[in-house]
């Protein structure tokens, strides 16, 4: 069976201005290692729609999707904090991204994949229901999780990331829901500062310090992640796949390499295949070097694909 490959042109519109890293190339960068790697034709390509009205409320409150209505810019950039800013493509792309976990949801769940990636821009994770922030707008696998609540009549959900940022505004989106669990690895001390105080029962969140490794992580998911997520029985799984944590990268300061995500993904997917029938929708999230983003997104795909 195929792994599903969502994507749309109108992602590499937007952006944010010169030097911003996440930027347009992140997503070529990523096509290119595809294309020399073999991969491209292994692909079942799905270009993304956008997300309704009624999906993006699922997550985020009617006002604040108003208010990224007014504020998106015919020109120029209209800046929502210092790191995060709209051009004229970026709502359109944004709803993009969220539509494509929405898309990706619905045909995992008809069985037309095992699993998919949302080869997506801009991010979702830091995204809260009525805030954008940290290079985010609309929570595309927030989103998605509930839409496979809601719309499928799942019962539980597991959302995994390991991003090198926490994911806040996964985490404001379903702190307390007895119906998702989130499991999570981030750098800590480090931006946006949550993730480790006031705990829900269904979050599973562990910091790290600066400069862990792949054994340090392999660890937390062997004997934290995995036991957690076993008891849970998850019926799908989301991954926020941030691959800034690699150790090239210079928006973080943690020290993971490509092997350490094809082993962390080659986890997901048995897990995905004893609880959920390998049912997996990975979204793109951070990544800021873009050969170690090309390189691990290729990773992660091949183990998705031959897994």
């Amino acid at each position: 069976m195929p792994t599903g490959y969502y994507t749309h042109p109108e992602f590499q519109r937007h952006e944010m201005g010169h030097f911003h890293p996440e930027c347009p190339e992140r997503l070529q960068a990523i096509e290119d290692h595809l294309i020399s790697h073999g991969l491209d034709g292994l692909l079942e390509r799905r270009e993304a729609p956008p997300a309704t009205r009624e999906q993006l409320e699922r997550v985020h409150r009617p006002d604040y999707v108003d208010s990224l209505e007014r504020a998106s810019p015919a020109s120029g950039y209209h800046a929502i904090d210092p790191d995060t800013s709209m051009n004229s493509h970026t709502l359109a792309a944004a709803t993009l991204a969220a539509g494509a976990a929405v898309a990706a949801t619905d045909a995992v769940i008809a069985g037309e994949f095992e699993n998919a990636f949302c080869c997506v821009r801009p991010p979702g994770h830091h995204a809260e229901p009525d805030r954008a922030m940290g290079f985010c707008f609309y929570n595309n696998v927030a989103i998605a999780a509930r839409h496979a609540l809601r719309a499928h009549g799942l019962e539980r959900v597991a959302i995994i990331d390991f991003d090198v940022h926490h994911g806040n505004g996964t985490e404001a989106a379903f702190r307390g829901d007895e119906q998702v669990m989130m499991c999570s690895i981030f750098q800590h001390p480090f931006y946006p500062y949550s993730g480790t105080e006031h705990l829900a029962p269904n979050m599973v969140n562990i910091p790290l310090p600066a400069y862990s490794n792949g054994m340090a992580v392999r660890e937390v998911v062997e004997t934290i992640w995995l036991p957690r997520l076993n008891e849970f029985r998850p019926q799908m799984l989301f991954i926020s796949a941030g691959f800034d944590a690699h150790r090239e990268d210079d928006l973080g300061q943690m020290g993971l390499v490509e092997q350490d995500y094809a082993w962390i993904t080659g986890q997901l997917v048995d897990l995905a295949r004893t609880h959920a029938q390998g049912r997996i929708v990975s979204c793109l999230e951070g990544g800021y070097n873009l050969s170690a983003l090309g390189r691990s997104v290729l990773a992660h795909l091949k183990v998705l694909l031959e897994r």
